[in-house]
């Protein structure tokens, strides 16, 4: 990949986007991971208005550190860049507690954890009514288009999405030439959604360089029955996760009318 020219490219595609759009800059979500520290990097070198956004909902405290030493690290480097904190716990347990309470199960700590990515959605939202910003996603290739590892209206609930063609690999490496700090690059991926240390890895059950090499044999037209072992089982979590999430990917389906109906 030609690191820097893609870098020119998606900064200069940023600026056209928001100039075109009449927009005054960007919100970006900082997580402590390395697609919102790559992302904010990127809208911070448009020159426009960058406001960072923190939304701890009892986060960890290593990703809070993470979060906020990338924001000091951006405001050193652009004067365009500014942040603020909204710490939405409070806000998540209050929630918690008026909802009709259902039974412990995994589908209960899921929804819940869509809950979290839902609220932090709305509150980035708000900052970009305030401001006449553009929220900026955060999602790769691999999260977005290859297992929909996001939460539909949520992290999903974005306005562009400026890395979204880049597989996880291709965003360390933009990371890399961007000298996003180390911490974050070398910390294991997580969405940090259910407030305890559980990676991407654990949820899914296969490494983003597994799921990117199933993603490219999948659009090559293999099938399950094409590999053995670990590959077998790494490109069925792949196609199991891709079919069970294309309502994510593909546009909301709507009921069309026939005209001797109307």
């Amino acid at each position: 990949m030609k690191t820097k020219q893609v870098i020119d490219h998606i900064v200069n595609w940023l600026k056209e986007y928001a100039s075109q759009a009449k927009m005054n800059g960007f919100v970006v979500g900082i997580s402590g991971g390395v697609d919102s520290a790559v992302v904010s990097t990127l809208c911070a070198k448009t020159g426009l208005r960058t406001l960072c956004v923190e939304l701890p909902i009892h986060q960890s405290q290593d990703q809070v550190t993470r979060a906020q030493e990338h924001i000091a690290n951006l405001k050193k480097q652009f004067a365009n860049v500014t942040d603020v904190q909204v710490d939405l716990t409070q806000t998540f347990d209050v929630f918690s507690q008026s909802v009709p309470q259902a039974e412990e199960s995994p589908k209960l700590h899921l929804s819940m954890a869509n809950v979290r990515a839902r609220l932090r959605m709305t509150s980035l939202y708000y900052f970009a009514g305030l401001h006449n910003y553009l929220v900026a996603g955060t999602g790769n290739k691999v999260e977005d288009f290859g297992v929909g590892f996001f939460t539909k209206y949520g992290d999903g609930g974005v306005d562009l999405s400026p890395i979204a063609d880049l597989m996880k690999s291709e965003v360390y490496e933009i990371a890399r030439e961007l000298d996003v700090i180390d911490s974050i690059v070398i910390a294991a991926p997580t969405d940090g959604l259910f407030g305890d240390s559980r990676s991407d890895e654990d949820q899914i059950g296969a490494s983003y360089d597994e799921l990117e090499w199933a993603m490219k044999e999948a659009e090559k037209g293999k099938t399950e029955a094409d590999f053995t072992g670990r590959q077998q089982e790494v490109f069925r979590i792949y196609k199991s996760r891709h079919n069970a999430n294309k309502h994510k990917m593909e546009p909301i389906p709507v009921c069309t009318i026939p005209l001797d109906l109307k």
